[in-house]
């Protein structure tokens, strides 16, 4: 691609900054207006943020959108926002649970079910986010939603503190406070969300995050190539000959077959990411973003 500052940069974003203000430090240390992030994190809650630059934010939409997260569920509390940042509305004992009790329970949570959301959240509801009408004090009815619990696993449990600690891998808009506070139910004592860390999403790994702290000075952080976060889509590499097309919007034959809508990331002839095209019921592909187009 022409524009050299584009691809994305994993941060391990640290308790007590939105993911907006994230995003809004990147912007003024790569002196970059386009900048977007894929995923938000609350502020408590730590972890991968993937960040992509420059042209790489038209990708986001296209990329895995599987998530995975460790965290902490206080037994025993109930709260307004579902975690413990928000205002205590209930405190009941936990009950002695054994492992097996505690299994029988994550049990229900497994698979594909309906959520709702937590009051403070971002869900649209009449024109407004939900979190704008809770802090006014209302009360909402938030529709359950679908939602994929691919794996669910209690790593420790503490009978004295009500502490258990989970690791979850779950699809796009799954809440995890509403994961704490329907186990709490589930176990008749209330439970609510004590701490998050999120180690993957988008595709992105913990172990490819930087620290907030090395936007500080230079060097900066060099950013990952947009073809690492497309690994999950078919490819399709250009000749030298259908390059000029590409730039002007031409489909391209198929080199084979693929589900219709299918997205399929079109390398330039010398390897880098051109765009994304999508296929056709008739063995095309479409150009859908075309990063160096003509004109």
């Amino acid at each position: 691609m022409a524009d050299q500052c584009c691809g994305f940069l994993v941060l391990d974003k640290p308790a007590g900054l939105t993911s907006h203000g994230c995003v809004a430090r990147i912007r003024r240390a790569y002196g970059l207006r386009r900048v977007g992030h894929g995923g938000t994190l609350d502020p408590a809650v730590t972890g991968v943020l993937p960040i992509a630059l420059g042209p790489a934010t038209r990708l986001l939409p296209y990329l895995v959108g599987d998530k995975a997260y460790e965290g902490t569920v206080q037994l025993g509390v109930r709260t307004g926002s579902d975690d413990l940042e928000g205002e205590v509305l209930e405190r009941r004992p936990v009950p002695p649970l054994e492992p097996a009790d505690l299994e029988a329970a994550l049990a229900l949570f497994r698979g594909a079910i309906l959520q709702v959301p937590p009051q403070i959240s971002a869900v649209h509801l009449n024109g407004e986010r939900a979190y704008v009408r809770a802090r006014r004090g209302e009360q909402l009815s938030l529709a359950a939603r679908p939602v994929t619990i691919t794996q669910l696993e209690l790593r420790h449990w503490d009978q004295a503190t009500g502490l258990l600690s989970l690791a979850v891998r779950c699809s796009a808009g799954t809440y995890i406070r509403s994961l704490a506070r329907d186990l709490g139910e589930a176990l008749h004592c209330g439970g609510s969300l004590a701490t998050l860390r999120r180690t993957e999403a988008l595709g992105f790994r913990l172990e490819q995050a930087v620290a907030l702290e090395a936007l500080a000075s230079p060097p900066l952080p060099p950013l990952l190539d947009p073809l690492v976060a497309l690994g999950h889509l078919p490819r399709r590499r250009l000749q030298p000959s259908e390059w000029a097309g590409w730039r002007c919007g031409r489909a391209l034959e198929a080199e084979a077959l693929h589900p219709a809508e299918q997205a399929v990331a079109v390398l330039e002839p010398d390897g880098n990411l051109a765009g994304l095209a999508l296929a056709t019921t008739d063995g095309r592909l479409q150009p859908r973003l075309v990063f160096d187009a003509a004109g």
